[in-house]
Parts: structure tokens; C-alpha cells; sequence
């Protein structure tokens, strides 16, 4: 893994002046409060972090997943690696660039759950193939466009035997992306599988836009449809791929997909979900399956954002410096979850009497009721909701272990 350097330009690393590795950093043994770190400062706690991805190592493994997180939620290259480690067949991103990242540092099964049409992008990914005869890829394509446009990069590279593999994106009316039925699947894969330069791996499908467990399995079910009409026709290979799953209804890939279907049609099942890494305090608190199914495992809140308060100007209000820059806002608003006093004592449970009712580019509005008061000077720490939307808003990203001390640095690269 390439080197990773940190200097003055690193938000909220306040003492660091030339640039310096992160493991020469981490080695100085900095602490949340001693005054090493500037506010706002999001850092992600390591008991929370390690426990998350053991969850859901374990989760794929007893249900025969393979697992590709999806990188997009930390561009941590950090992250991605202790992903793998745990036994993540590869990682999932979401555009050219966020390949190339992930190439670079290394990772050597990637999945662009998109589909590229941009002639340089291709012809820089087939590059990385040609340099590196071990770098897996997969991409998706929806339409005669995204065909033609893989199939011309790959003529572009004949040596690349067989072309760029692809998995057609099956997607539903009113969604995102994607063919809206298993006929168009079909008729697509058949296109694929008769031109050069390209060469058809399976399907792909992303069901985070439906709302109900039924709408769900519905979908799986046109899932299966199209990969039972493919294997049929002898369109894909003696193990078709089959990738899905965001981070709301994986256990209903497991009911719908796993087990004896995918053993019988021979399929590689790979589940896509990225937030759990981090999880949150807000939408994936609320949506995560193991509310459904708590005997499968428990995901952890890593991800505190420590801001400090700035004024208190009338009662029942203060205004934290923290705002639209520093944190989410698209899912929801920060959560207050606990204060500590400018005096340094130990920090005390918020207990729902605050709410951060408004953001603006620097500040949060903190309404305070309950009998709680706060003064400038005050530190807050905030849960966040959305960690997608989070992670994109800092270069660096401390981690932190029980007593407080900087573990290690994540560097993001959005």
C-alpha cells in the first residue's frame, strides 16, 4: 500500500506543521483532547469500527456471500484494506475515478457498480488490466449504448482475450438505473453475448430505492427470473455472478437468493452493502436488517463529530461551530449525544434534550431543553446520520480507541 502523508493543510490536525507519515503521527500518541486536534474534528472509534466489520465478515460467510463493500461510503484505502482482510472478495465503487483509487492502493477484484460510457475512462481502466493481468473488474451496462461503448475500448485493446466483463444492471420502474424486466435482461445479455470485446459475467441489481419488503422480493424475484433465462440459453458461464444488496435489505438477499438456487444454478452471489462499516445514528440506525433479524448480529455508531459550542445568546440556544461543511445534513440532522464542559470534566449523557434544528455553512442551531445549559466553550459530541455523506467531508478522519488516543489516521480520497 502506497505511503500515506499528512500536513497543514488536513483539517482539524492542528499540530502538524511539514508533512509527515501517518504512522509518524500515530507514534506521538495524540489524544481527543489534548489539544492536538482542532473543532470540528469527525473521528470514528476503533471498538465500534472493528466490531462492524467482523459483523458482517461473519454474517456473508454463514450464508456462503461472497462480499464486495462498497468503497464509495469512506474512500478509505485504509478501510478498504481491513475490509478485505477480513475476507472481502472485493470492493464495489461507483465511478472511474474511485477504480482507479482503489487499483492503486492495491485492491485486485473491483466492482463499478455503474455503467461506463466515457471512452477515456474505459481506455485508462483497460490500461490498468493490460499492467496488471491480475486486477479482476466488473462493470454494468442497461443498454445498447453501454455495449457498444465497452465493446469499442475493447477493440481498442485486443490483447485484452474476450473484452471487459460486464453484468447486465436489472432495475425497476421509477428507479434508478437499470433494464425494468427480465425480457429486457435477457434481450440485453443476448446482445452482449454476440459482440466481440465484451463478454457478459452476470447481473447486477440495486434495490435501495424500494420501500417495501414485498417491493423487494418482487425485485429479486425478476432477479432470478433473468438469471434462470440466461443459464438457459447458455448466455453466461458455468458460474454466473450475481451482485446486489445495498445496506437496507440484505437479509433479503439471503432469503430470496442464497442457499439452494444459487448452489443449483451455480451462482456467485456478491452483496454490495457499504454504510454498515461505519454505520450511524440516524437512517441506518433505523433501516438496518438486524432490526429485523437481531439473532444475525448488531452494528455499532463509529463516527463522532466533536464541534465546540461559540455563543449561547439567548436561552434555550447555542451555536456550535459546525455546520453543512463538516457535516451531514442530506438524511437528517447531527444528534446530540454528549457535553463536555469547558472545565474538561467527564462528559455527560445529552439524553434527547438537545436537537440541532438548522445548519448553516459553519454553524449548527442547538436547541436545548430539559433544564440543560451550556456555555461557550462547551465541546458537544454529535452522532451523524448517512456516513456517505459524511466521510466525503473530511481528508482526514482520526480513529480513535477507548481512552481517546489517535490509533490511526483514514485518509479519504473523494
Amino acid at each position: 500500500m502506497l505511503t500515506q502523508v499528512i500536513d497543514w493543510h488536513d483539517k482539524a490536525l492542528w499540530q502538524v506543521g511539514e508533512p509527515r507519515t501517518v504512522e509518524d503521527y500515530v507514534a506521538e500518541q495524540h489524544s481527543l483532547f489534548d489539544g492536538s486536534l482542532n473543532w470540528p474534528v469527525m473521528v470514528i472509534r476503533e471498538t465500534a469500527l472493528a466490531a462492524n466489520i467482523e459483523t458482517m465478515a461473519a454474517f456473508c460467510r454463514r450464508h456462503e456471500l461472497d462480499f464486495a463493500p462498497h468503497g464509495k461510503t469512506s474512500m478509505s484505502p485504509v478501510l478498504f484494506q481491513r475490509q478485505i482482510d477480513a475476507g472481502a472478495w472485493g470492493i464495489t465503487v461507483a465511478t472511474a475515478h474511485q477504480a482507479r483509487v482503489a487499483a492503486g492502493y492495491g485492491v485486485q477484484r473491483i466492482l463499478l457498480a455503474n455503467q461506463l460510457l466515457d471512452g477515456s475512462a474505459l481506455d485508462a481502466i483497460s490500461a490498468m488490466l493490460v499492467a496488471d493481468p491480475a486486477l479482476e473488474f466488473l462493470c454494468l451496462v442497461d443498454s445498447v449504448e453501454g455495449v457498444r461503448a465497452i465493446a469499442e475500448a475493447g477493440k481498442r485493446r485486443p490483447e485484452r482475450a474476450g473484452g471487459m466483463s460486464v453484468l447486465v444492471d436489472i432495475g425497476f420502474a421509477g428507479g434508478r438505473t437499470g433494464v425494468r424486466s427480465s425480457d429486457e435482461a435477457v434481450e440485453l445479455a443476448r446482445l452482449v453475448a454476440s459482440t466481440e470485446y465484451i463478454r457478459l459475467a452476470g447481473v447486477s441489481s440495486y434495490e435501495g430505492g424500494l420501500t417495501t419488503l414485498d417491493g423487494v422480493r418482487a425485485h429479486y424475484g425478476v432477479v432470478r427470473e433473468a438469471i434462470d433465462r440466461m443459464v438457459d440459453e447458455r448466455l453466461v458461464g458455468a458460474h454466473p455472478v450475481v451482485t446486489t444488496g445495498g445496506s437496507a435489505y440484505f437479509d433479503l438477499v439471503v432469503d430470496a437468493l442464497a442457499g439452494g438456487w444459487a448452489r443449483e444454478r451455480g451462482v456467485q452471489l456478491i452483496l454490495r452493502s457499504g454504510a454498515y462499516v461505519s454505520h450511524d445514528h440516524g437512517i441506518y440506525h433505523e433501516r438496518t436488517p438486524f432490526n429485523r433479524v437481531p439473532e444475525e448480529g448488531h452494528l455499532e455508531a463509529a463516527i463522532e463529530l466533536w464541534a465546540q459550542v461559540g455563543s449561547a445568546p439567548e436561552p434555550g440556544l447555542a451555536i456550535v461551530g459546525m455546520g453543512r461543511r463538516d457535516a451531514p445534513y442530506d438524511s437528517g440532522m447531527p444528534v446530540p449525544l454528549r457535553l463536555r464542559r469547558a472545565d474538561g470534566d467527564a462528559p455527560e449523557e445529552v439524553d434527547g434534550r438537545a436537537e440541532v434544528t438548522k445548519m448553516d455553512d459553519q454553524h449548527a442551531y442547538l436547541h436545548l431543553e430539559g433544564g440543560l445549559e451550556v456555555r461557550p466553550g462547551d465541546l458537544v459530541c454529535f452522532g451523524i446520520s448517512h456516513p456517505c455523506t459524511a466521510f466525503d467531508k473530511w481528508r482526514v478522519v482520526p480513529v480513535l480507541d477507548d481512552d481517546d488516543r489517535v490509533i490511526d489516521l483514514l485518509r479519504t480520497y473523494f
